[in-house]
């Protein structure tokens, strides 16, 4: 009888532990699966980035130094989005492509305040479908920021809680994940404000 008992309980024993690295893998790869989508989004983004400048080029000719500061600082961001190479559980990969989203934004920012002074470009069919379709894509980055956000916080409460804390470094967890957040993450929060 008390072997039937033994039995049983290493029995709940394994289904509590299969139970908890299943849940920590299902949790990981929804967070992963969020940041595709992000992924995603950002490369969109990237993507319009240089047509934007390169209609931007035959009108304010007089401002090389902002084109060119809006283009080295796509190309960072693009690159910090590489390193980060499917795995968004890279603390310092995530923090690099925060920093590089950050300079993006300010670079974007300065380019936005120096074609306000001309009118015949904010005029310009393309600029406005590009302007627009940039708009689209930052909203898009938005949700699937926050979306990657929630997957995060669910991952990181599951894997810090007793007992999967426990368990979760033997498992292939070894840390919790970071959250997406950007330095002016108030200004963010706000649709962007490109007027052309």
């Amino acid at each position: 009888m008390s072997t039937m008992i033994t039995l049983a309980v290493i029995a709940v024993l394994i289904i509590f532990i299969v139970g908890i690295y299943n849940r920590l893998v299902a949790l990981k790869n929804r967070f992963e699966n969020s940041f595709a989508q992000i992924d995603v989004q950002l490369k969109r983004r990237y993507d319009l980035i240089p047509n934007l400048v390169e209609t931007a080029k035959g009108y304010i000719k007089h401002e090389r130094e902002t084109l060119e500061a809006v283009i080295s600082a796509r190309n960072e961001a693009a690159a910090g989005l590489k390193a980060i190479n499917g795995d968004p559980s890279n603390g310092a990969a995530m923090a690099s492509l925060m920093d590089a989203e950050g300079g993006l934004a300010s670079a974007l920012g300065r380019l936005n305040v120096v074609m306000e002074a001309y009118p015949d470009l904010k005029a310009n069919e393309n600029m406005m479908q590009l302007s627009e379709e940039l708009t689209s894509t930052e909203n898009r980055v938005s949700f699937a920021r926050q979306a990657f956000n929630d997957a995060v916080m669910e991952y990181n409460t599951y894997r810090e809680s007793f007992p999967t804390i426990a368990l979760a470094a033997a498992f292939g967890h070894p840390t919790s994940a970071t959250l997406l957040e950007f330095e002016n993450r108030e200004a963010l929060e706000e649709a962007p404000k490109i007027s052309f």
